[in-house]
């Protein structure tokens, strides 16, 4: 069967993933997110879909972070009727994700304009919220679909769809568009290609790929969304599973072109940026994603703290979201890692240690202003797009005894971006600020794959997998996967541009 696969968001940036396919009478959206940290982030989130949203019949989320589930409540005022599947895990995430991204989204909405969504969407939005665990297959219309996991968050879900045995399939032949054929795409004139390894700036030149079967031998194609793949080893979370018999594979590349510290590499240097700061008295921010980046954060403190000779400083967990999120984590606990379960059974609360303070409201959060250097503050948004550590960054980025600690993904245009890249001279609630703190980045503490797992993640398709569509991540960072696959593999690799739409065979 021929269908249609659409790319509206989560191309050439790494927010807002929206994805579509599209049977004979069924279709499926895969993510509706937020667009965020970009300069027209907030205009481009109120533009109307492109698409009727009362035409989808089902949407599948991948995980719970926000610029992948934020526009949902859009989509559902906007007409959408169909149902939303998701794990369990994914569901109770964004029961907390959704109600804290519209108090965000309330504060910064001029009074004079119309919400981007309301309560009672978000509601309406969980009415048709319905649950499918891991290794599980369920129909979808003309489509099934099977969830493994990504091993990006908890409950991150990986989606394989094929069709239901009793839809018309095409077995044992390879029927690709036009537009599917190599690497550089051709549309009304405009030619994308692909930059080499040796030299960004060199004309890609297609290379035959390596001889393989056009479909796996039991006839049965599907492609897969990988939503966003997890680095690993990770202290909490089981690794992404492979995916070996895709046809399509749409997949992320957020770190497509670089590679992250190791585990033990970024534990060394948290323990080097923690000591550097209680030498000199300061103050240790780190701007933290309240989803499973604090939760990783928390569960490696918990071991350095144990040696109070080393370090016997104040830590506050300045971040309702991520305090309630870290309980979910504790109910879900027999779906971590198997040493995390380890040191829970053994009496370890990895999400808590002696020095760490938990300041649920304003009052308690006071406390930190009044407390005696050096501390160590965790705070909410990972991007410093919003939240309490706008107020803390406000208050100690000017002094040089003071550090900012990135360890996620700091979005084009966005205030963390800014600061990481030692823009000096900065607006921040209401004041000029000029940084004189010291600025480090920890890469290892990412919750997505780096350049090389991805490419090893790829590899497993070799043989079976007849194209990847490589999306979520800059313009270079896709680009450059998507030609090391095609080089290494001999994978056939594509990189859409949003909005465009291609036909495949399934």
């Amino acid at each position: 069967m021929r269908a249609t696969l659409s790319f509206f968001g989560g191309v050439g940036s790494v927010t807002g993933s929206n994805f579509m396919l599209k049977g004979e009478r069924t279709t499926l959206l895969v993510d509706c997110g937020l667009i965020q940290g970009e300069k027209f982030a907030h205009d481009l989130n109120r533009e109307p879909f492109a698409y009727d949203p009362a035409s989808v019949d089902f949407l599948l989320i991948t995980h719970a972070h926000i610029d992948h589930v934020g526009r949902i409540p859009k989509l559902v005022r906007d007409g959408f009727k169909g149902k939303i599947l998701s794990t369990p895990e994914t569901l109770d995430l964004s029961r907390l994700m959704l109600p804290d991204a519209f108090s965000v989204l309330r504060m910064e909405t001029p009074e004079d304009a119309e919400l981007l969504y309301d309560e009672q969407d978000i509601e309406k939005a969980f009415s048709l919220w319905e649950t499918v665990p891991y290794h599980t297959k369920r129909e979808v219309g003309e489509f099934e679909i099977f969830l493994k996991d990504s091993g990006h968050i908890l409950g991150s879900a990986m989606y394989e769809i094929s069709l239901t045995k009793g839809s018309t399939a095409v077995s044992g032949r390879r029927v690709v568009s036009p537009l599917l054929k190599g690497v550089p795409h051709s549309d009304e004139g405009r030619v994308v290609t692909i930059p080499s390894l040796a030299d960004s700036g060199t004309p890609f030149t297609e290379q035959p790929p390596k001889a393989a079967p056009f479909s796996k031998g039991d006839g049965d194609r599907k492609i897969v969304f990988t939503g966003d793949l997890g680095n690993y080893p990770t202290p909490l979370l089981k690794s992404a599973e492979d995916i070996t018999d895709a046809t399509y594979l749409v997949m992320e590349s957020v770190y497509g072109d670089r590679n992250h510290e190791g585990g033990g590499q970024r534990k060394d240097r948290l323990k080097e940026v923690i000591r550097d700061t209680i030498q000199r008295k300061g103050v240790l921010l780190i701007p933290c994603f309240s989803l499973e980046k604090t939760q990783v954060l928390l569960s490696e403190m918990d071991e350095l703290f144990e040696d109070k000779k080393l370090f016997d400083v104040p830590v506050f967990l300045d971040s309702p979201l991520a305090i309630r999120v870290t309980d979910v984590y504790r109910r879900y606990a027999d779906t971590l890692n198997p040493e995390a379960q380890k040191r829970l059974q053994g009496g370890d609360d990895i999400f808590s240690f002696k020095n760490l303070r938990l300041t649920m409201d304003r009052r308690a959060a006071s406390e930190i202003e009044r407390e005696r250097s050096p501390k160590i503050i965790i705070a909410g948004s990972g991007m410093s797009a919003g939240g309490r550590i706008l107020e803390h960054e406000r208050r100690y980025l000017g002094d040089p005894n003071n550090t900012i600690l990135f360890i996620g993904y700091q979005a084009i245009g966005g205030l963390g971006r800014q600061i990481q890249e030692g823009v000096k001279h900065l607006h921040i609630e209401h004041e000029d600020v000029t940084v004189r703190a010291r600025i480090e980045t920890i890469t290892g503490y990412s919750s997505h794959m780096d350049g090389e797992h991805l490419l090893e993640f790829a590899e497993k398709g070799e043989g079976s997998t007849e194209k990847i569509f490589v999306v979520m991540g800059e313009p270079r960072s896709a680009l450059f996967l998507a030609q090391r696959i095609k080089d290494y593999h001999g994978i056939d690799t594509y990189v859409p541009v949003a909005g465009e739409s291609v036909e495949i065979e399934l």
